[in-house]
């Protein structure tokens, strides 16, 4: 399994610290994981986290909001290279979130399962990054409706991109939970399936 990343920034300690978090949310949940056992990974006392971070939950806030701006980073800048070609642009970020959740399993696992353990405007801040991502392929399958390159299900007006950008997103979201590297399905050729698959639910023209 590819290591895990570790969050944007920080001290090497702070990274440390993040780094074994991520790897025993992944493992046992963030809700089971003790800030002893994050500590005891780093050969730290329980003392130590809270000279870096305030508390286990902002710990885990900044973990899982710099792997959701990891994400956004990457997804801004292969859209922008392939820029005003709807069928380009949602290959391209469909072809971000499959390699990021095959080759990252352990983060993205981290990311989308606990920013629910998240309270208050650290939740709300992860959510609006996650409608920021959903909203680039919302925007892309609308430019795309409008140029006739799409043909969306259910008419041509947001509603109707914003559900066939859902179940686009959450099939790539869902590799993290299956993939594994040792079966004959390589990540370019997942790759390669999955924009397929994500252009026929757009409404991609197949000639």
């Amino acid at each position: 399994m590819t290591e895990p990343e570790l969050p944007l920034g920080g001290s090497q300690l702070q990274r440390r610290l993040a780094g074994a978090a991520v790897e025993l949310f992944y493992r046992q949940g963030a809700m089971a994981t003790s800030v002893r056992q994050i500590t005891e990974a780093c050969g730290l006392t329980p003392g130590a986290l809270y000279n870096h971070f305030d508390s286990k939950e902002q710990l885990l806030y900044v973990v899982v909001r710099d792997i959701h701006l990891r994400q956004e980073s990457m997804l801004a800048a292969a859209q922008a290279a392939v820029a005003g070609d709807p069928v380009a642009e949602l290959s391209a970020i469909v072809g971000v979130y499959v390699a990021r959740h095959s080759h990252h399993r352990e983060t993205a696992r981290v990311a989308n399962r606990e920013y629910r353990l998240l309270s208050g405007e650290r939740y709300e801040e992860v959510v609006g990054i996650r409608r920021r991502l959903r909203d680039h392929v919302v925007d892309v399958l609308l430019a795309g409706q409008r140029h006739q390159v799409f043909h969306l299900v259910g008419g041509e007006d947001r509603t109707a991109a914003v559900l066939t950008a859902i179940p686009i997103l959450d099939m790539c979201v869902h590799i993290s939970e299956w993939f594994d590297e040792h079966r004959p399905l390589g990540h370019a050729d997942l790759q390669a399936r999955y924009v397929g698959l994500a252009l026929r639910m757009a409404g991609a023209r197949t000639d």
